[in-house]
């Protein structure tokens, strides 16, 4: 007979979700984001994502301010992983593209990183890697979810 087991609060979840987060930083150190600061990855993640945008959204998706933004666009121009396009009909309208050699380093990083983690879910039991495989879809399902509430309804903390 199974032993009864409780279904985990979010609360419970989340935490141990975090624990798996902070894990997940420290072998994904090992595949080093260099020569890409922090800040820098998430801009290059954001342009990937989202194409074409100019830096005011590109500002509200970092939740950062107009200067620090374009400074981290410099430096990203700069070694080649940005590319800042003039608009046709509006000059001042500057759209930002991650460049190809951007899409290399991010999918150069990927695959260094994925390799930290093949290693990792080698130690795991088939079965333990299938229900997180499970989870972690219904994860990314709910948080694509969330995320477009965010971005429908901005200002409201609860959508």
């Amino acid at each position: 007979m199974a032993a009864f087991r409780p279904r985990p609060e979010p609360v419970e979840v989340a935490r141990v979700t975090a624990t798996a987060g902070e894990l997940l930083e420290v072998l994904w150190g090992r595949a080093s984001t260099a020569p890409a600061s922090a800040s820098q990855m998430r801009v290059l993640l954001t342009l990937e994502h989202q194409d074409g945008i100019n830096l005011r959204t590109l500002c509200d998706a970092l939740s950062s301010a107009p200067p620090a933004t374009s400074r981290l666009c410099d430096r990203l121009v700069a070694a080649g992983f940005v590319e800042r396009v003039i608009g046709k009909t509006d000059r001042r309208e500057v759209r930002l593209h991650l460049s190809s050699r951007g899409r290399a380093f991010l999918d150069d990083l990927r695959a260094r990183r994925e390799q930290e983690l093949q290693t990792v879910l080698r130690l795991m039991p088939a079965g333990k890697r299938a229900a997180l495989l499970e989870g972690l879809e219904a994860f990314s399902d709910a948080a694509a979810l969330r995320m477009r509430d965010k971005s429908t309804h901005p200002g409201d903390r609860t959508a």
